[in-house]
């Protein structure tokens, strides 16, 4: 399956419901996982964003799918990458001449 790295950002709503972060993370594992996605990590950060998150996808468009039911509860906004492992990029750049 396809690899994502997810960039988050709390909303003002987000912030102000911050302790019931574990439990919304919980939540989106779940809503991950019924949409055929696997989360397989998420991390709290400092500095300008507040989560990263990296998981797998059947495709953009379930990817897509997911950010927009997660983002529409108002808690985050979201930015996703698309990412490659090592062994992908070999077969990227083995593709260059």
């Amino acid at each position: 399956m396809p690899l994502y790295v997810q960039i988050v950002d709390w909303t003002d709503q987000g912030i102000r419901t911050v302790k019931d972060t574990v439990k919304r993370a919980d939540a989106f594992v779940a809503m991950a996982r019924k949409m055929g996605c696997k989360v397989q990590q998420i991390v709290y950060t400092m500095g300008p964003h507040d989560v990263v998150t990296i998981l797998e996808a059947p495709d953009d468009e379930t990817m897509s799918a997911l950010s927009l039911a997660v983002s529409r509860l108002g808690n985050i906004r979201t930015l996703t990458m698309r990412g490659y492992t090592k062994e992908e990029m070999a077969k990227i750049v083995g593709k260059l001449r």
